[in-house]
């Protein structure tokens, strides 16, 4: 597995838990943080590093042109 895979598989699983907690755990208390918010930043996360993913597949393929 190359790292450009990795990081784009590992990204679109952390996109899709911090979209779970951000659909479903609405009404959950949580001393101290809200699960809400946690599941905002894992989207924002997982988002770049699917991004980051992106790029380096697609840099890797223009270099091997």
């Amino acid at each position: 597995m190359t790292r450009a895979s990795r990081h784009l598989l590992e990204g679109v699983g952390t996109l899709l838990a911090g979209l779970a907690l951000w659909l479903f755990t609405g009404d959950v208390e949580v001393p101290v943080v809200t699960p809400t918010k946690v599941g905002i930043v894992l989207m924002c996360v997982g988002g770049a590093q699917t991004a980051w993913g992106l790029y380096g597949a697609v840099r890797r393929s223009v270099r091997g042109l």
